[in-house]
């Protein structure tokens, strides 16, 4: 907690007194992000470093795994990514989604583990169903493979079933149609600093180029 208290100082002394200017824009004019961005709860990912982005430019929600469950029209209690994307496309206007995965996830690793292991945690075995899907398709098509090799695989495809079940909410699929809306899905490398995107012509994961 003291390095909490004692980042808040510098906060307070170094980052927002070079840009007081931008907090109080943002006070008096409300946010107006440029993207929704998904991603893990893991603290080693950072939205706003990993893009070396400013406050305001971000609608950031996190949870392990980075799941984003289909969209239902009778949803149960606690479904704030649903409320969140509904948000940020329909009220925030924004224009890029981007499901982020990333390396080395526990709650990939954590699908590969019986549920009762995570008995004395009743929230966290009911959220990793979320992941079920990933887990056939892995199984279906990554036979060959070891535990060990899967768990990237398994990271990446999370993040494309992800996307898909954002393409199941109808504030996204309109926004798509219309062309104001794209979604993106990425992966980042934590020990290499390296972003990838997939890309849909290609089938695959590339680096992002700086143009795009």
């Amino acid at each position: 907690m003291q390095k909490l208290i004692a980042g808040i100082h510098h906060f307070r002394k170094e980052y927002w007194s070079a840009n007081r200017e931008l907090y109080r824009r943002l006070a008096e004019n409300g946010q107006f992000p440029e993207a929704l961005f998904i991603t893990c709860s893991d603290a080693r990912v950072t939205p706003m470093t990993i893009t070396h982005t400013q406050p305001g430019d971000l609608f950031v929600v996190r949870n392990m795994g980075n799941f984003v469950p289909p969209y239902s029209e009778n949803p149960p209690e606690g479904t704030g990514v649903a409320a969140a994307v509904e948000y940020a496309v329909e009220h925030l206007k924004v224009r890029d989604i981007v499901v982020c995965g990333h390396s080395d996830c526990g709650a990939m690793k954590a699908l590969y583990k019986e549920r009762d292991h995570f008995a004395a945690t009743p929230h966290v075995g009911p959220w990793l169903r979320h992941g079920d899907r990933t887990m056939e398709v892995v199984t279906a098509n990554y036979p060959e493979l070891s535990r060990e090799e899967r768990y990237e695989i398994t990271a990446k495809e999370n993040v494309l079933l992800q996307m898909e079940n954002l393409r199941t909410y109808p504030v996204v699929r309109k926004a798509a149609r219309d062309g104001r809306l794209h979604v993106h899905a990425w992966y980042f490398e934590i020990g290499t600093g390296r972003v990838v995107r997939y890309s849909p012509e290609r089938g695959q994961f590339e680096p992002i180029r700086e143009e795009e």
